[in-house]
């Protein structure tokens, strides 16, 4: 037999170690150059859908102001059967993208508590009609003073009542709200100024489930409104028309809804039959110029949510005064 050599064995082995080695750092590179192109890729395919999805929310939202401008070009009035009010479908764009689904909703047939507020003063009228509501939603009378409050807050506000004859300056302003010049000087926002109601959530005792009760009866609008008449709900009406019975207003709503429009202010007020009630008490009109735009584009792995406020203008296509875009 003839004897191996220690060295030769040792050389062998040496080189069986060395090759599965060398095979343990080529499958290492490979596997993390195989990772780092499905990571590359499925980036790519992440950012095809987000330019996709992108695309259908412009284009649910550029469909939107066009229908709202032509309706108005149509007629003056702002109705539930209008084109509008229909669902918004857009195709999806190609593969793996998904439809554009929306609807556009009517914020003037909300109430406003942007209205607790008119020219810079408290409106009693309008925080009785908001307590009101209140009452017909189930909410607890409390947690809607707090959010009257909350609203107040976020807008300067003076202190005299309208009309009341500015107070004799004494000379010494003590910066105070009882100083003799602090009826004149308005009271400063002591919170940041609300765009939805969403930001009602800082209230004590305000949660979604609660949101989500008011949403369909409440909004938040940048500007003293009117509630349209053809489109607001029955709780609505009986909350900003004082002594109007819920039962009455759900009979008004039924008439309307089945073809009887309201013509003009003139025309809701005499179908109110309440001779009593002033003319000037009763803020509700037959326009709209806020619309509220929520929809979503749908792909195959995600769902893009979009919300935006729209304003509708005589003269001028609809602007789009804030969205928001969420997963």
């Amino acid at each position: 037999m003839t004897a191996r050599s220690p060295t030769a064995a040792k050389q062998r082995g040496m080189a069986i170690i060395s090759a599965l080695l060398i095979a343990a750092v080529v499958a290492v590179i490979a596997g993390g150059m195989l990772t780092r192109q499905t990571l590359f890729t499925r980036g790519l395919e992440s950012e095809q859908l987000r330019v996709q999805g992108s695309w259908q929310l412009q284009g649910g939202m550029e469909v939107s102001r066009q229908r709202l401008w032509e309706d108005r070009q149509r007629d003056v009035l702002t109705r539930l059967d209008q084109h509008w009010a229909r669902p918004i479908q857009l195709a999806a764009l190609g593969p793996g993208a998904g439809p554009f689904e929306g609807r556009l909703e009517d914020e003037q047939g909300k109430f406003n508590l942007r209205n607790l507020l008119a020219n810079d003063r408290l409106d009693p009228l309008q925080i009785e009609n908001f307590q009101r509501l209140c009452e017909l939603l189930g909410v607890n009378a409390t947690l809607g003073q707090r959010i009257s409050q909350r609203v107040i807050a976020s807008y300067p506000r003076l202190l005299s009542p309208e009309g009341a004859a500015a107070p004799v300056n004494s000379g010494f302003q003590s910066g105070r709200d009882t100083s003799p010049e602090a009826a004149r000087k308005p009271l400063l926002a002591k919170q940041p100024m609300l765009r939805s109601l969403d930001d009602l959530l800082g209230v004590n005792g305000v949660d979604e489930k609660l949101l989500a009760r008011l949403e369909p009866f409440v909004t938040i609008l940048p500007a003293n409104t009117w509630v349209n008449g053809n489109t607001a709900s029955a709780e609505v009406l009986a909350a900003t028309v004082p002594g109007l019975a819920l039962p009455r207003a759900k009979a008004l709503i039924a008439e309307r809804d089945s073809g009887q429009w309201f013509v003009n202010q003139g025309d809701f007020i005499n179908r109110l039959r309440m001779p009593n009630v002033p003319a000037d008490a009763v803020r509700v009109g037959i326009t709209s110029e806020w619309f509220r735009l929520q929809g979503q584009a749908r792909g195959e792995r995600r769902r893009v949510k979009l919300l935006a406020l729209l304003h509708r203008s005589e003269d001028n296509m609809p602007r789009v005064i804030w969205s928001r875009v969420g997963v």
